[in-house]
């Protein structure tokens, strides 16, 4: 199913056809589903056969027999049944969470590799799922050891001169003879996985026979066996033990002499028993508990038989445990063999359990690995793996899982692998917990699980249980397999695919910033916490790159927004034009390494296109303050934005075939420059007077303006390189004077301390901080040179700007200017003596701010002031926008005076800020 494929759809094509015809609807079957609902091959299994029975066992396993009563002989009574409390309230929370997470859909193969990975995500979903599949791998390899074990210790040839020796004392025993009996019953559980799911289900229920006969036979014997003396193991070895023990059956008196804990020195390790050391022994026979989950591809309805077939397994082994913890014997491991009816019957229970528990994991490791190769997440390592049967059992993933486990049975002993095998358990059962307290965070619509008797508090405290027991456990190997995790987590999230299964990191993202935009009053806003928040308007991305990044850098962790006005009316489309152009914008927000939102609308100009923006963009607290756009002029655009062919990871996980690769291509229109087809296609979207309009509408808005110009040939890492030891610099020119309003030679206005905060938030971050600020201070003569510079230094050192100023003088250039004023002085005087009283009213609103009085020989002599003032040539500069005239009729002369100014100046921005963005208070 694709993640645009809608659930009811889903389901309805998953019905069967009378199903259709009852609701009235015509099913197609599409590709999408194809593999969910038409290829998957039918599930056989019940609830009893798929999970209680598989669960119990693995749950019991030889801990039943072989530890109770070393847990209950150490621990005594109390301390026993708060064990068994606490392990069980641990894996409770995790049942829980698992009956959650399996009724909220449908549950295909792979159990709890499944679970995690479509509530969490590919990443956490494919590394839990290796860790999973690993430890059913050593699990499976460590209980085959432990039959081999329990066999050659029943009927194996003592190895010294000093032990007993039995007519059915016949089986060599050695590293190899070992190995052999290992191999010969890991070939029976292939045979019987390898069949398929209903033939290890009938041979489950057979041994599940088996185990609750001898489990019947130890109740019963309770009540007919006698008071006996018992052999105790170890005695030999150490005289301090006692040698032998009395059984008294029920005894008030033995009863109340075993209540209370009297921790020894193991007989099996010689080390000395603790709280911690018995409770990690016996939570070993509590992570069972996934064994019904593993079976989930096997189901009917595994959505129904998980939850109620584990919760019944939990319940039945609890009460179990306890029951035999009331029946006890200090020390001994095989005390039930010593006090039943018949000593044999036990020792079968223990040979079919241990047999059932390295089934299960054979066949759960088998459909991890069957999951995690029709998922693809390492692309072509696992891909063999996704072979079935016609039956649909997946034969190849059993052979791998067998092959697997015959390497790990040539370590002989697996005592140091059986405590991370546990601990790979817990943080799979960890990560069950998190999946399921992501999801109730999320608040998403579609959690909606069936089972309801589950709150975020079951999730926490599950998770904090396995945490705990993990490093109970084994400080240094829970440290390394959640190293292991993130390493893998790591590896999937930058080398593996991309994936359709929907990620909860965006659902909780959802929901904390819905919450903090809530929070974001812009009623508490405050200029010391000022910060850019840009609206970028691009024409076409592929000319606009340059300035994209640049922008990019100035943001200073604001807002930055990247529009786009398409002309039409959609009144008059068939559909919305922008839905198919999101994608091309994303990828460019991707390919260029930029923090940017993307915003597109539809209007009938430009101009309306960006009122709708600047009015929409952001959201709450968060909205665009400053409008940039790219300056009007005649320039060929360049195109800096190839259509390269990419693979689809730069470092492939398949090793058995070359990276595939795919083209992206950026569907955006060709520029004006290039040569594509008729006149029409290189014509600009809007008027000269259009383009003033857009930036007197901005700041009726309170939107501050930058409009740049000469980015098309903006190269970020070939400036930036020029900053780098060895070469001539990176500098950054500031002008904050409104040079095209001489006679007022102030700057501290707004507007000129805007300037000066947008080229320190530029050097302040981290691309851009070897850059040198230069700040231009025009003088005229007359003024005192060294007087205007410290009275500007003093003003940056209260600012915390820093900056070297520069003082220029420009008598030459201001006087070109005072010229163009006498003129207008005349024409006032000539108006009024002749009695033009109109002419000489427009004269006097006309002086001296009007756009008019500005010679072009003035605003030449500007621009070439600029030029001569910028060696080394910056790498940008920044100067003062004027704010448009109110007479609309000037907007082309406006637009005509600033192409001269900033014209061949390089990149430049001209600004014009219209709030305060600086204070001097803390």
């Amino acid at each position: 199913m694709s993640e645009k494929t809608p659930l009811l759809h889903y389901r309805l094509s998953s019905n069967t056809a009378g199903s259709d015809r009852a609701v009235g609807v015509t099913v197609e079957t599409s590709p999408s589903v194809s593999r969910e609902a038409v290829e998957k091959p039918s599930k056989k299994l019940s609830t009893f056969f798929g999970v209680i029975m598989p669960t119990v066992l693995s749950m019991f396993s030889v801990v039943l027999f072989l530890r109770i009563g070393f847990v209950v002989g150490h621990a005594g009574l109390y301390q026993s049944m708060l064990m068994f409390f606490i392990a069980y309230l641990i894996i409770t929370m995790t049942v829980l969470s698992i009956c959650a997470v399996s009724t909220n859909g449908a549950l295909d193969a792979g159990g709890a590799y499944y679970m995690i990975s479509r509530a969490l995500g590919p990443e956490f979903g494919g590394s839990i799922g290796i860790m999973f599949f690993f430890a059913n791998i050593c699990g499976c390899a460590l209980y085959v050891l432990g039959l081999v074990e329990a066999v050659t210790v029943t009927f194996g040839v003592s190895e010294d001169a000093t032990g007993l020796t039995y007519s059915y004392h016949v089986l060599p025993v050695g590293y190899w003879w070992c190995l052999l009996y290992g191999s010969g019953i890991l070939l029976l559980c292939l045979v019987v996985c390898l069949v398929g799911a209903h033939i290890y289900a009938r041979a489950t229920f057979l041994i599940f026979l088996i185990v609750m006969t001898v489990l019947s036979s130890i109740f019963v014997s309770f009540f007919i066996v006698g008071p006996r003396t018992v052999v105790l193991p170890g005695a030999c070895a150490n005289s301090t033990l006692p040698a032998r023990a009395n059984y008294t059956g029920f005894k008030m008196e033995t009863l109340l002499g075993n209540l209370w804990a009297n921790y020894e020195v193991d007989y099996t390790t010689g080390s000395m028993m603790t709280f911690a050391t018995v409770f990690a022994v016996m939570f070993n026979g509590c992570t069972g508990i996934m064994a019904g989950s593993n079976m989930s591809g096997d189901l009917k309805n595994p959505s129904y038989s998980i939850p109620r077939g584990t919760l019944t397994a939990v319940v039945f082994t609890f009460i179990t445990y306890n029951l035999l913890a009331c029946l006890l014997l200090q020390r001994n491991y095989s005390f039930l063999s010593d006090i039943n009816i018949w000593g044999p019957l036990v020792t079968v229970g223990i040979y079919s359990s241990t047999l059932s528990a390295a089934m299960s994991n054979l066949i759960g490791a088998s459909r991890i690995l069957f999951a995690l190769s029709r998922d693809k997440l390492f692309s072509g390592v696992f891909a063999p793996a996704s072979r079935t049967s016609e039956g649909g059992n997946p034969w190849v993933s059993v052979l791998i899982s067998w092959s697997l486990v015959q390497v790990v049975l040539l370590s002989g002993k697996l005592n140091t692998i059986a405590s991370i095998v546990t601990i790979f358990f817990l943080l799979v059962y960890a990560a069950v917990d998190l999946a399921c307290l992501a999801l109730e965070w999320a608040s998403a619509p579609n959690f909606r699980p069936t089972f309801q008797y589950f709150t975020w508090y079951t999730c926490a405290l599950g998770i904090l249980g396995c945490l705990v027991m993990m490093f109970l456990i084994s400080a240094i190997y829970a440290s390394v397999s959640i190293a292991f995790m993130l390493v893998l987590l790591l590896l999937i999230h930058y080398l593996g695919p991309s994936s359709s299964w929907g990620y909860i990191s965006q659902a909780l993202i959802f929901h904390q910033v819905r919450k903090y935009l809530l929070m974001l009053d812009v009623r508490k806003d405050h200029v010391k916490f000022w910060r850019p928040q840009v609206l970028l308007m691009v024409a076409n991305p592929r000319s606009s790159t340059g300035l994209i990044t640049f922008v990019n850098d100035v943001k200073k962790s604001g807002l930055y927004v990247l529009g786009h006005v398409q002309l039409g009316e959609l009144e008059v489309l068939p559909a919305d034009p922008l839905q198919s152009c999101y994608d091309s914008w994303l990828s460019l927000v991707d390919h260029l390494n930029i923090k940017a939102f993307v915003s597109l609308t539809l209007a009938d100009s430009v101009r309306h296109g960006i009122q709708h923006l600047l009015f929409i963009s952001g959201l709450g607290g968060m909205r665009p303050n400053i409008l940039v756009l790219g300056f009007y002029d005649d320039c060929s655009p360049k195109n800096n934005l190839q259509d390269c062919v990419f693979p689809i990871s730069t470092l492939s996980l398949d090793r058995f075939s070359p990276a595939k690769a795919q083209k992206r291509i950026f569907h955006f229109p060709a520029v004006r420059s290039d040569k594509v087809g008729s006149e029409a296609a290189r014509a600009k979207d809007l008027s000269n007077e259009e383009y003033v309009y857009v930036i007197a509408d901005a700041v009726k808005m309170q939107k501050s303006v930058a409009l740049a110009r000469y980015f098309c040939s903006f190269s970020r890492s070939e400036v930036l390189a020029k900053g780098k030891p060895g070469q001539s610099g990176l500098f950054v020119d500031v002008w904050p004077l409104n040079l095209l309003r001489p006679d007022n030679a102030g700057y501290v206005d707004t507007c000129s301390l805007f300037l000066l905060q947008l080229a320190c938030v530029l050097h302040m971050s981290h691309a851009w901080h070897q850059a040198r600020l230069r700040l231009f201070l025009c003088v005229e003569t007359g003024c005192c040179l060294e007087e205007a510079k410290e009275k500007l230094q003093r003003m940056l050192k209260d600012l915390r700007f820093t900056a070297d100023v520069y003082t220029v003088p420009w008598d030459h250039v201001v006087v070109l200017h005072g010229q163009r004023q006498e003129m207008a002085g005349k024409c006032r005087f000539k108006a009024q003596t002749e009695g033009h009283k109109d002419r000489a009213i427009e004269c006097v609103q006309n002086f001296p701010s009007n756009t008019t009085l500005l010679s072009d020989e003035y605003l030449c002599a500007v621009n070439l002031l600029i030029r001569e003032h910028g060696d080394p040539p910056p790498a940008v500069r920044f100067l003062y926008l004027p704010r448009p005239p109110a007479d609309t009729r000037r907007y082309a002369s406006y637009l005509h005076q600033l192409d001269l100014l900033s014209r061949d100046l390089g990149p430049t921005l001209l600004i014009h800020g219209v709030t305060p963005v600086i204070t001097t208070a803390l």
